[in-house]
């Protein structure tokens, strides 16, 4: 009697310890800004951006991003609307460059036009999702809610490079093209005779 009282506490415990171990796996997922170190650069009124590399570190549960921010910006409108979202089966590897056309990405921002060559913004984006027990469109059962991962950010103005003004393009052709013209003239001058001073 006494035997089977301690299993059926032993039994009791087990069953109220198990699910609190399942909720404290170490579930693990790594995300990456590019280019390297999270630092973009551009001119204002340019748009720039993050791409992104997301691995599902975990060997047996799929990872689903939920929410993706970042620090707020002084020198630019931020967008999130790059980030795709994308749901990971475990072990598995996302990839995405930046690209404005094909909306494609972590993050864009779109340079103030009067933001001022070197100033920057500093932070950290923050990714935070959902572990699965297995597809989560498929059946797969819900299981926790995953800690954030932070990933530094650096967005820098660019001075604008200096272009010769149209004007003086111009101006500069026609200067020479009047110095060749009196070139000429002087030579056919002294051939004829009558040298122009």
């Amino acid at each position: 009697m006494k035997r089977q009282f301690l299993r059926a506490i032993l039994a009791l415990c087990l069953s109220l310890l198990l699910p609190l171990a399942a909720q404290a796996l170490p579930f693990t997922f790594t995300l990456s800004a590019g280019p390297a170190g999270g630092v973009v650069s551009g001119a204002p009124g340019q748009t720039v951006g993050w791409g992104y590399s997301l691995v599902n570190t975990d060997s047996s549960n799929w990872f689903v991003p939920t929410q993706l921010s970042a620090a707020s910006f002084s020198i630019a409108t931020p967008d999130a609307s790059y980030f795709d979202f994308p749901v990971l089966a475990p072990g598995a590897t996302a990839n995405a460059l930046f690209d404005q056309l094909a909306h494609t990405g972590l993050y864009g921002a779109q340079i103030f036009p009067f933001a001022a060559p070197g100033q920057s913004d500093s932070g950290f984006f923050t990714l935070s999702g959902e572990w699965w027990s297995g597809d989560p469109l498929a059946g797969g059962l819900f299981l926790q809610a995953s800690d954030a991962v932070l990933v530094p950010l650096t967005l820098q103005v660019e001075a604008i490079a200096a272009l010769p003004l149209p004007g003086s393009l111009a101006l500069l052709v026609l200067g020479l093209g009047l110095l060749l013209a009196r070139q000429r003239a002087r030579q056919e001058g002294t051939q004829l005779g009558f040298g122009l001073g």
